[in-house]
């Protein structure tokens, strides 16, 4: 048996076409056109490469971007007033910082500094206390690309065993809460974890964030589970020539595949999706700050 790819790249273009579909009827009926700040600090080359493509991916659906490139000396007062400036701006409903920040800088005191209702990355401290007692909040864009994924793959999620590897804020735990929202039960398990193989084997959905590459094999997973696997690595590729590297997951994609009912790949699954629910959260914050209805299929 071998699993169905679940597309990513498909899918979030999918995702883009509804978000240009609700901007354009948001500029017509209300005259309003959503805005995304972006904020980079310093020259991290990996955080260039998304800047571009978040400027690229907003403009394409209609929405207003601003770019704000700040030298890696910027003190941390003056990062947090030009945070301020965009909480008080209404053409802006979308505010991100692009993370890792200079290590002068503390990451935790400038995303709090964002407006709750502007942080559409929700990390914000009260979209993830709004998050986890179940009420509205700006909820992650990787967290809410996987749910998408799951949602579109499965339809209900209602009474399946989830597993969630990995417990970092911003993919792990929020994970584990939408989860829980649309009623699986949830288990999340991490390096501690007594006997991590048993455990991922009894998820008929496993969601992998752990940073570590290749880490499951497919003789952890249940067969006919569905995998999302969020993780990112590079590893040496020397077959492409000297001091190459290639993509991986989390997961062992190809042990993986013979036993899942659905896999995502890496690259081509999860990544995709995170920068299409960043424009779906600008549009939901734009929509909620102008008191109108919510754009269905965009939001948890």
């Amino acid at each position: 048996m071998s699993a169905k790819i679940i597309d990513g790249k498909a899918f979030a273009a999918e995702v883009r076409e509804k978000v240009a579909g609700h901007v354009s009827r948001l500029k017509e009926v209300h005259a309003i056109t959503p805005g995304l700040a972006v904020v980079l600090v310093g020259d991290d080359p990996a955080s260039e490469v998304y800047v571009r493509n978040k400027g690229k991916q907003t403009l394409e659906t209609g929405m207003n971007s601003y770019e704000h490139r700040l030298p890696a000396e910027t003190s941390e007062a003056d990062l947090l007033a030009l945070v301020e400036r965009l909480n008080a701006d209404p053409a802006v409903h979308g505010i991100l910082v692009q993370l890792p920040l200079p290590g002068h800088i503390d990451d935790e005191k400038v995303i709090n500094a964002i407006d709750p209702a502007k942080d559409v990355d929700g990390f914000h401290i009260l979209n993830v206390g709004l998050l986890g007692t179940g009420q509205k909040a700006m909820v992650p864009c990787t967290p809410l690309g996987c749910l998408m994924m799951l949602r579109d793959h499965l339809g209900s999620l209602s009474g399946l065993n989830a597993v969630v590897v990995g417990r970092s804020n911003i993919v792990g735990k929020p994970m584990a809460q939408l989860l829980l929202r649309d009623s699986c039960t949830v288990t999340i398990a991490h390096s501690r974890t007594k006997d991590l193989a048993a455990v991922c084997r009894t998820a008929d959905i496993l969601v992998a964030a752990v940073g570590r590459p290749e880490m499951i094999p497919g003789d952890w997973v249940k067969p006919g589970a569905t995998v999302i696997d969020v993780g990112i690595n590079r590893v040496p590729a020397p077959e492409k020539g000297e001091g190459k590297t290639r993509l991986v997951g989390d997961v062992e994609f190809a042990s993986a595949a013979q036993v899942a009912g659905a896999i995502t790949p890496v690259p081509g699954g999860v990544g995709p999706m995170t920068i299409a629910c960043l424009l779906a959260n600008t549009v939901t914050a734009c929509c909620r700050a102008n008191n109108l209805p919510e754009p269905e299929g965009l939001t948890a």
